[in-house]
C-alpha cells in the first residue's frame, strides 16, 4: 500500500461512524491525520482514537478538501453537497448509488469498476452487499436467471437510535411498561413489519427497490430478474436473508458445486451443519467480517434452483468495512496515496 493518509469520516458519532474508528484500528488504516466531523450540535466535543482524543468538528470546505479521503455516512443530502468538494469520497449513503458516471462497488465481485480518475465511489445497499457476497461467486457455474430474496433486517441497518429503541422496547416490554416507538414506526420488540421505507407506484418499499436495483448495477446485469421482500426484525445487529437462486436451464447445478464455490469465495463462510441444526444466524454473523451461507439445498419446485439462508453484519461488511476495503482496493493500485 502507499504511505500515510489525511482521513475524513462525516457522521463520526453514528453506528456507522463508530465502525470506522473500530475497522481502521483492527486493520492499520494508514493515517496520518484523522478529522471527525458531525453536526454542529455536537461539534467540540471529543471521540478517543488509539489513545488520542479528537474533538469533532463541523463542515468546512477547507477542511474536507484538505484530506487525502473522506468516508461519509450522514445521510443522502449531506454527502449529495459535500462528497464532490473532496479529493476522493466513498459515499454509504443513497446519494450516488443509481448515478451510473458513479461506481457503485464491492470489491471482491467489481473493483475494476474504479480507475485512476474515480474520486467519488458509492458504497452499496448493506442488503445488496450481503446477498451478491454470496451469490455472485455463483455465476462461475452458470447463468443466473432469477433471484428470490427474503430480508431478515436488523436495528443496526437504521442507525445507533433504532438499536438503542430496540433494546429500551425490550426492557419495557418485559417490565410491562407501554411500548411507545419513536424512531420506527411500529412497536419493534417482539414484532417484525415490512421495512421502513416508503411504498413505491409498484408496491415494493424503497428498500426492496434499491436491492434489486443496485444488484443489477453492481452485477452488471440490467435483465436480471429478482423478487426481493424486506422486513424489520427485532435483531440488535446482522441481517440475514433467505434467497433462491434460479439458474439457467440445461446442466444442473449440485448443492455440491455450491458449496464447493462457495468454500473458495472471499469474504464467505459455509457455516451448514445439519447434525447439529447450526446454520447462519446474526449472533454468529454480528461483529464479524464474512457473510455466512448455509442451509444449501435443492428448491423442489424449479429445474435448476438452490435455496440458500446467508447472515453478514450491516455494519461492518454491510457499510463500514467495505467502504474501508474499496480504500484500500485504491491504495494498492495506486490510485491514492501515491
Amino acid at each position: 500500500m502507499a504511505g500515510q493518509l489525511k482521513v475524513g469520516v462525516v457522521g463520526a458519532t453514528g453506528a456507522v461512524g463508530q465502525e470506522f474508528l473500530k475497522i481502521f484500528s483492527e486493520r492499520a488504516f494508514p493515517i496520518s491525520e484523522l478529522r471527525l466531523f458531525s453536526s454542529s450540535r455536537t461539534a467540540g466535543t471529543t471521540i478517543d482514537f488509539q489513545g488520542d482524543s479528537i474533538a469533532l468538528e463541523v463542515l468546512t470546505e477547507a477542511r474536507i478538501a484538505d484530506c487525502d479521503l473522506v468516508f461519509f455516512s450522514a445521510g443522502a443530502e449531506v454527502s449529495r453537497e459535500w462528497a464532490p468538494k473532496s479529493r476522493i469520497a466513498i459515499d454509504n449513503s443513497s446519494a450516488f448509488r443509481g448515478d451510473p458516471a458513479i461506481p457503485l462497488v464491492v470489491p471482491e465481485i467489481n473493483g475494476d469498476a474504479i480507475t485512476a480518475e474515480t474520486r467519488v465511489i458509492a458504497n452499496p445497499n448493506c442488503s445488496a452487499i450481503i446477498l451478491l457476497m454470496a451469490i455472485a461467486p455463483l455465476r462461475a457455474l452458470r447463468q443466473i436467471n432469477r433471484v428470490i430474496v427474503s430480508t431478515y433486517q436488523s436495528a443496526s441497518g437504521a442507525g445507533a437510535l433504532a438499536m438503542q429503541e430496540l433494546l429500551d422496547q425490550t426492557r419495557a416490554y418485559l417490565n410491562g411498561e407501554p411500548v411507545v416507538p419513536k424512531v420506527l414506526p411500529h412497536p419493534y420488540a417482539f414484532n417484525l413489519f415490512s421495512h421502513n421505507t416508503e411504498i413505491n407506484e409498484h408496491g415494493f418499499n424503497g428498500e426492496e427497490w434499491k436491492v434489486m436495483a443496485e444488484s443489477r448495477k453492481i452485477l452488471g446485469d440490467s435483465g436480471l430478474r429478482m423478487n426481493v421482500t424486506c422486513v424489520r426484525v427485532p435483531v440488535l445487529r446482522a441481517h440475514s436473508e433467505a434467497v433462491t437462486v434460479e439458474f439457467e436451464l440445461g446442466e444442473k447445478v449440485t448443492t455440491e458445486s455450491v458449496r464447493d464455490c462457495l468454500a473458495t469465495a472471499p469474504g464467505v463462510e459455509i457455516v451448514d451443519d445439519r447434525e447439529s441444526n447450526r446454520f447462519p444466524m446474526p449472533v454468529l454473523a454480528a461483529g464479524g467480517d464474512t457473510v455466512l451461507v448455509g442451509r444449501i439445498r435443492r428448491d423442489p419446485s424449479h429445474e435448476n434452483a438452490i435455496s440458500m439462508l446467508i447472515a453478514g453484519d450491516q455494519l461492518r461488511k454491510g457499510a463500514a468495512l467495505n467502504a474501508v476495503q474499496i480504500a484500500e482496493l485504491m491504495m494498492v493500485r495506486g490510485y491514492l496515496g501515491g
